[in-house]
């Protein structure tokens, strides 16, 4: 088979920045002259995306991996590919629980797919790669988008909270921006391809240029993709209520195209739970920052994200859970039962 008729299969778990991050391998595989293929059975070279936000997803995945063992009997040319939150969370015990797997990629290596995937057609020697120190944050490449009108914008990676429950700074590093001229560059190039409507995306989209030292980045960055020319429409996601400002919420209220959605997850609304969560915020505190954003954009919906069953919640923890959903009368909610996650307080 000549390199032309090559194929590859992605399969994508998890959050936007996955889908994202999907769309880069997709982009570095057809730069390679290789074109997409549904049926992962067929495929030249597969890659799973992982996840490890929860369990559930950590099993459905390891399920995948396991099915993959019966397709690398079958044609042992076929190379496989773990990448993501859970290649970094396991590293090499994943690769030896799955000696199916040829590469196994953490998630700091998304824009060097391209040279390690040849180094391995080279040598095919299995390798893993975790470390979390080499970043790469800028983007120059081609990208597949999924859509044809809307496109994932990753504006930084990682996060510095370290939430008692989460897993995201462990297997994503720490808080590192993408610069405004990268991203507007992008955001421009997107443009010119008929891409309408961004979603700026982030473990924690208010922490943005932070690591520059300028605490009103985020806002600065939401007030320049406005301004470009063929943009009508701009989401971001995820917010953090600790770093939420008042400069961010401004921005939303007084720019053209930005959607009036604030997505602010409270998970609890004991001021006690809260502190064991290290969250960095009261229950009171949460409720000025709502108060706010009516202030500001009385239109706004208010959307969130709700854990129950945290260690040690009482059912008067839970009742202040109750009452904040009554007084700010969200949206929406995505609602989790606490999933531990090794690894984590």
């Amino acid at each position: 088979m000549s390199d032309k008729n090559k194929t590859y299969c992605l399969i994508n778990y998890g959050c936007q920045m996955n889908e994202s991050d999907t769309e880069h391998y997709a982009g570095q595989l057809q730069e390679l002259g290789y074109a997409p293929n549904p049926d992962f059975h067929t495929a030249d070279i597969i890659i799973v995306n992982t996840c490890c936000v929860r369990e559930s997803a950590e099993k459905k995945i390891a399920g995948k991996i396991g099915e993959l063992k019966a397709v690398k009997r079958a044609n042992p040319d076929v190379v496989i590919c773990v990448a993501g939150c859970m290649a970094q969370k396991d590293g090499e015990k994943l690769r030896k629980k799955h000696p199916q797997v040829d590469l196994l990629l953490g998630t700091a290596y998304v824009n060097d797919f391209k040279r390690l995937l040849l180094e391995f057609l080279a040598e095919r020697k299995a390798a893993v790669y975790t470390d979390l120190t080499i970043h790469q944050s800028e983007f120059e490449g081609h990208m597949v988008r999924q859509s044809s009108f809307a496109a994932w914008i990753p504006i930084m990676y990682g996060c510095n909270n370290f939430c008692t429950y989460c897993i995201v700074p462990y297997v994503r590093g720490r808080e590192r921006s993408r610069s405004i001229d990268n991203i507007v560059a992008e955001i421009e190039a997107a443009v010119k391809d008929g891409y309408k409507e961004f979603t700026l995306l982030g473990q924690n989209v208010n922490s943005y240029g932070k690591d520059f030292g300028d605490k009103d980045a985020f806002a600065k960055l939401l007030r320049r993709v406005d301004i470009i020319p063929g943009v009508e429409r701009i989401h971001y996601m995820t917010s953090h209520p600790r770093d939420m400002s008042e400069e961010v919420i401004k921005a939303v209220a007084e720019c053209e195209h930005i959607c009036e959605n604030f997505h602010l997850p409270f998970q609890a609304g004991s001021s006690e739970i809260l502190r064991r969560m290290n969250r960095g915020y009261t229950k009171e505190k949460y409720l000025e920052l709502v108060k706010l954003v009516r202030k500001y954009v009385p239109d706004a919906t208010i959307t969130t994200d709700i854990i129950v069953g945290f260690p040690g919640e009482t059912e008067e923890d839970f009742e202040e859970t109750l009452d904040v959903v009554r007084q700010v009368g969200f949206t929406s909610a995505y609602t989790f039962i606490y999933s531990k996650r090794s690894g984590t307080p």
